[in-house]
């Protein structure tokens, strides 16, 4: 539908006068990064025995190896407990301290009441409930609107001075068939405020919104989703393309009044990761980004170097091309040294645990923080892609720090997340028999009243939030598996727990 109407030219309100520039928090971005999985997985290949697929359909066709997943126990407010919760005690943080709280899930158990909201309990003891912010929801791009929201704040005349604090969270699933290996589940919590390692680059968001039945959740009663697959990685493709163009153009502008004439290319990434449904789709959007520079290049060399023997495509329209096997192949190997350079290292989490929804593109982030150390990450340009069906599309940078010396910010964050190898590793394996009860369980009970969880809580993460009863008027009560001592222990700091969670599990008669 388009509306034309006789508009008069009106001055745009906000241009900032560029001495207003000049008292916007230095450095606003994400100084701590908590991610919590689920204790248990399903193997991607004994699934594709269990589904009687060929042999590779999800490992090598989709590019999962592990997929986690949640029983029963657990639900989108336990999981944005749990990670918030452990955000704030491994980073010795007072709840006092923080001004903004939201929630950004498409993972929705009741229309009215927030996540948000549930969260405030862990705020009761400080007494702080002067707190901003509520649930964002639009498909996988939840979290990356609350984000924005987080930064906004701190850089707005709303901001009092306190860290805002942001959870992505969500449980992936789909009914049984070909789309179900592509779940995962899990939470990552954000401590947002100025001076930050990862800085967010000013005025550099490309965005990309348009209306599209892809993927949707139309049925209030069910966990799962209507999907075309097809359709969604147009969508997809579409919007990363849009994207960056957006994107280039507003750095080309910056570079221009620096006086730098210079074209922007993949190369002025240190690392590039994207929202990741499954890590093929992610092979293939950089491939798509490559595509995009080649096809900008006023004069680009296909004698040697990266576009070599690519003159054949020179004139290929991007929106003809989205399922173009040609284009495909050429370009994904095109791209291959690049994607080991700048991507491959951010799919940790998605290859391992499977597509967490709004925390996905977090959780590839927290991945190239975790297997690199701060001298490799300091100065670098990171490029973000977050896509949410239906659809919601940005793509913009962060800046890592220069200071990576030890007990700087930076060093900090990655010491907090050099543990997550070993918390994949450490994660149950269960039959894809079992796996299919949890499923078929969540199914059944997933509206209940006066109902009890079956699910093992012995099975849990030491520290996990979980559900211990929902009563006859739909209310959820929850408890906390106690922490075992050191657990945030980066080797300065063991947490004692507080008796409060401790009394609350005993009075839950769990342990």
């Amino acid at each position: 539908m388009h509306h034309t109407s006789c508009v008069r030219s009106v001055k745009m309100p906000g241009s900032v006068p560029a001495s207003g520039e000049a008292t916007w928090p230095k450095d606003v971005g994400i100084i701590a990064l908590e991610v919590y999985i689920p204790a248990q997985f399903v193997d991607q290949a004994e699934l594709e025995q269990f589904d009687g697929v060929a042999a590779g359909k999800y490992t090598i066709g989709l590019g999962q190896a592990r997929m986690g997943f949640c029983s029963d126990r657990e639900d989108i407010n336990s999981l944005c407990l749990t990670a918030v919760q452990r955000l704030m005690e491994r980073n010795s943080l007072s709840y006092d301290s923080v001004g903004r709280l939201e929630v950004g899930t498409e993972t929705i158990i009741d229309k009215s009441k927030s996540v948000k909201t549930v969260l405030m309990q862990l705020f009761e003891e400080s007494g702080n409930t002067d707190v901003e912010g509520i649930d964002t929801t639009n498909a996988c791009y939840g979290g990356t609107a609350a984000l924005f929201n987080a930064v906004n704040w701190v850089e707005s005349s709303s901001w009092d001075g306190r860290y805002a604090l942001v959870v992505a969270g969500d449980i992936a699933v789909y009914a049984t068939g070909s789309a179900r290996p592509t779940g995962g589940a899990g939470a990552v919590a954000m401590l947002v405020g100025p001076n930050a390692p990862l800085a967010f680059d000013r005025g550099l968001r490309g965005t990309h919104m348009q209306h599209a039945y892809d993927f949707y959740k139309p049925d209030m009663v069910s966990e799962y989703p209507v999907v075309d697959g097809k359709l969604s990685i147009q969508c997809y493709l579409s919007a990363l393309d849009r994207c960056y163009s957006v994107y280039r153009n507003k750095i080309h502008a910056q570079w221009q009044k620096e006086g730098l004439e210079k074209r922007f290319n993949l190369e002025d990434f240190g690392f590039m990761v994207f929202h990741s449904p499954y890590c093929k789709l992610v092979q293939k959007s950089l491939a798509r980004l490559v595509l995009n520079d080649f096809l900008s290049d006023p004069n680009p060399n296909t004698e040697s170097g990266r576009f070599s023997g690519l003159e054949a495509f020179r004139e290929v329209k991007p929106e003809e091309t989205y399922f173009d096997r040609d284009v495909e192949k050429a370009f994904m190997k095109a791209s291959a040294e690049l994607y080991m350079q700048k991507t491959k290292a951010s799919l940790l989490l998605s290859n391992q645990n499977g597509n967490m929804y709004t925390p996905s593109v977090y959780g590839c982030l927290a991945s190239v923080i975790a297997v690199h150390t701060p001298q490799e990450l300091a100065g670098q340009r990171i490029g973000l892609f977050s896509y949410g069906s239906g659809f919601a599309a940005t793509l913009y940078s962060i800046r890592v720090t220069q200071d990576a010396t030890p007990g700087s910010a930076l060093d900090t964050l990655v010491a907090s997340l050099s543990d997550l190898l070993a918390r994949l590793d450490s994660r149950r394996k269960v039959s894809p028999e079992v796996f299919a009860e949890n499923m078929k369980l969540r199914e059944e009970t997933h509206h209940l009243a006066n109902y009890i969880p079956q699910g093992s809580v012995d099975d849990l993460f030491p520290g996990t939030w979980y559900l211990t009863h929902v009563d006859e008027k739909h209310r959820r009560q929850y408890a906390r598996r106690a922490p075992w001592i050191g657990q945030f222990d980066h080797g300065d700091r063991a947490h004692p727990q507080s008796g409060k969670d401790d009394a609350v599990t005993i009075a839950n008669g769990e342990h």
